[in-house]
């Protein structure tokens, strides 16, 4: 168990204002990467704000500092520090800062943080700068299905932190393990998604399995929490004594919203159009990603195969192979449940409007919260994202 830990949900996830909001008033934090989301985070009332993130703006330093009261700035840097120092001091405040850490120093994520091995002299540069209160340090491992990803960076950490100059040590106040916790659904793929099924793509030689799913399965948060609680308690050294941040982000908005659409044609037993496009999500999700695809007008558990396709003029403007019901019909309202992660804010005006959204009142303990359904509007029905 963690004597102290406090979460933060990642707006980048899904920028629903209610969802936010009703992550705030439930006590949680915002962990924002972008001015924009800085701002939103700000007029939103969240007051505890880690602001993460490579390649912060000048002006975007500058916001950050002038809410110092409110916003932690992760910072990715050698020269964001130097910046962010120097606009600290024109304003004459102290900034409350972290450092993020590279997990991978060779591929694409290397973009974000500092390689572990600068960590001693990230401290010491720090420790000239006398407006940024460097007291923390960040890591971030994305779509983890288990924990042991973060379980061996958390163990690479701690050789690091033995090795770090004990004023430094004690000068750590938090550790922001980051996000990456999977939905305990797991991950279902299309073949297309597959090892198989990228050879075949490779070769041209497609073939879609409409009955034939794949499910990566995912752990409970639970088995995170005490994987992660336990290397914590085991790796880090007795004098580093600090609050354990976590970024649950996708896991926390991932059943907040639903797809509901309209089917507009059926051009055979196989092949339908509906009234939404996947500019709704943002992307050509669902070529990989399996979802079921539910006629709640007519609900059966058999499935059946069928093409669902958008009404975008583009070809990759599809929903799935197959649906759930006792056949299909136009007028038909179609579910495609649990999207409220990473789709939301990703959603554009691609050849059609954004969808409106129809927030649904539920209560969740103590408060009240919203589960989100998107609204084409059509006929004043449900009827998109």
């Amino acid at each position: 168990m963690l004597p102290d830990t406090r979460v933060y949900y990642a707006l980048k996830s899904n920028s629903h204002p209610t969802v936010a909001t009703t992550l705030v008033r439930e006590g949680l934090g915002l962990d924002v990467s972008s001015g924009l989301e800085l701002e939103s985070a700000l007029n939103w009332g969240s007051r505890d704000i880690v602001f993460s993130g490579p390649g912060k703006r000048l002006d975007e330093l500058k916001l950050a500092v002038d809410n110092a009261d409110y916003v932690t700035v992760l910072i990715d840097s050698f020269s964001e520090l130097t910046k962010l120092e120097r606009i600290a001091g024109q304003t004459g405040v102290s900034v409350r800062a972290g450092v993020r850490l590279a997990t991978d120093e060779s591929g694409l994520w290397r973009k974000f943080g500092i390689p572990l091995a600068s960590l001693s002299d990230f401290f010491e540069a720090a420790s000239r700068c006398k407006h940024v209160d460097l007291c923390g340090l960040q890591f971030h491992i994305s779509w983890n299905l288990k924990p042991e990803s973060q379980v061996i960076f958390i163990a690479r950490l701690g050789v690091e932190l033995r090795q770090l100059e004990k004023k430094y040590r004690r000068s750590i106040r938090f550790i922001d393990v980051g996000g990456g916790f999977w939905p305990e659904q797991g991950e279902w793929l299309q073949k297309a998604a597959t090892p198989q099924g990228i050879v075949q793509a490779a070769l041209d030689e497609v073939e879609h399995e409409a009955f034939k799913h794949y499910k990566w399965s995912a752990c409970s948060i639970a088995h995170f929490a005490d994987h992660i609680s336990g290397a914590l308690s085991r790796q880090l050294p007795e004098d580093v004594k600090c609050t354990i941040c976590l970024e649950p982000g996708r896991w926390l908005c991932n059943d907040a919203m639903h797809l509901l659409l309209t089917v507009n044609d059926v051009k055979s037993s196989d092949l339908i159009i509906t009234d939404g496009g996947t500019n709704a999500v943002g992307w050509e999700r669902f070529e990989t990603d399996y979802f079921p695809v539910i006629n709640l007008t007519r609900p059966d558990l058999r499935e059946h195969e069928c093409l669902v396709a958008g009404s975008l003029c583009t070809p990759h403007d599809i929903w799935g192979y197959s649906y759930f019901g006792q056949s299909i019909k136009e007028g038909d309202i179609l579910l495609v449940p649990n999207q409220g992660a990473y789709t939301y804010s990703l959603r554009q005006e691609f050849i059609k409007p954004l969808p409106k959204c129809v927030e649904l009142p539920t209560s969740i303990g103590p408060s009240n919260s919203t589960n989100l359904v998107e609204n084409h509007g059509i006929k004043g029905q449900a009827t998109n994202h």
